[in-house]
């Protein structure tokens, strides 16, 4: 990658020269910037942009930093934070820790260097640690997951109201015994959705496994309730990742949704209803949290002062044929 002092050695000038002349100031004789300017374009030089911000203190980059970029869920909640972003003049850095707390530990470390607008963050769980970023008065907006109220803005979820719902829908469809395929432990959202799931049958009835939110890690662990002497009849399933490794299982053991066995699955995915029978699922406004989030990271970047507010938002349950007997 060319630097400015390529640019300078090849137009036969002063790397102050070359910054002034891309920066269009108009001490620069014509001619000199003419010629930097063909030297940049020769070497396929380009300024660096957030580096020239942060000397003229107008840093206009928000560092999104989310779960896993795989799951249509969060990649929603990226556009949703962009779109809005971008409309108000700010550009977007994204950041995948893919469930992995050092690789989300590294990004916040990266946030702090660059020293970004603002960030945007779903936590991976209970050892997110954003001490650095407040004591930087970084703004910080938590989506999906929460932190500690001190830390900033946040926008969730009524997961576990969803998953009550979804779960007295498979039983008002006939299906006596539910189980439920959570996320890891300490994870909100996957213990949310197990509280609402076990708020209908009762704890006494609660046939759950969890795993990584993988379709490999639900696969099998779907294998294993199928297994059981007295298998469930219906499963809620926490996200629609997990849902692709329960249908693997479900082939696997000739089994089909809505048929042998009711599903219902967070998340309605572009793929949900090209299957066969179309799953239903529940939806939540992964986009509108994102445009949230953006809107209130860029409310707190004007206003450092104002309260930390929490917003929840409502999934809804749409019901199709994998949950009908």
């Amino acid at each position: 990658m060319a630097t400015i002092s390529d640019v300078a050695a090849r137009a036969g000038v002063s790397t102050a020269t070359v910054s002034r002349a891309l920066n269009g100031k108009s001490t620069v004789d014509p001619t000199l910037a003419a010629r930097v300017q063909e030297a940049a374009t020769e070497l396929g030089y380009h300024p660096n942009g957030l580096a020239r911000n942060l000397r003229r203190q107008e840093t206009a980059v928000l560092a999104l930093i989310i779960s896993d970029v795989e799951n249509p869920f969060f990649t929603a909640i990226a556009r949703g934070v962009e779109d809005l972003a971008q409309r108000s003049g700010y550009s977007v850095v994204l950041c995948n820790s893919d469930e992995n707390e050092d690789k989300e530990r590294r990004y916040i470390e990266v946030a702090l260097q660059e020293r970004v607008a603002g960030v945007v963050l779903s936590p991976t769980g209970r050892s997110t640690n954003v001490e650095g970023l407040r004591r930087q008065g970084t703004p910080l907006v938590a989506v999906d997951r929460p932190l500690p109220a001190e830390a900033g803005d946040q926008v969730l979820v009524d997961t576990r109201h969803a998953a009550a719902e979804a779960t007295r829908h498979l039983l008002a469809g006939g299906y006596r015994r539910v189980g439920c395929l959570t996320g890891p432990a300490g994870v909100r959202t996957a213990d949310d959705r197990l509280a609402g799931y076990a708020d209908v049958v009762g704890e006494e009835n609660v046939v759950s496994r969890r795993a990584e939110y993988r379709a490999e890690g639900a696969r099998l662990a779907a294998l294993e309730l199928l297994d059981e002497p007295s298998p469930p009849d219906a499963l809620l399933v926490a996200n629609s990742t997990m849902a692709i490794g329960v249908l693997e299982a479900l082939s696997a053991r000739s089994l089909r949704s809505g048929r042998d066995i009711g599903i219902v699955s967070f998340d309605d995915a572009p793929w949900t209803t090209l299957i066969d029978p179309p799953l239903t699922v529940v939806a939540q406004p992964a986009y509108e949290v994102g445009r949230v989030a953006a809107q209130l990271l860029l409310a707190r970047i004007a206003d450092s002062t104002r309260d930390a507010t929490t917003t929840t938002l409502e999934a809804r349950l749409i019901e199709r044929k994998s949950s009908r007997r």
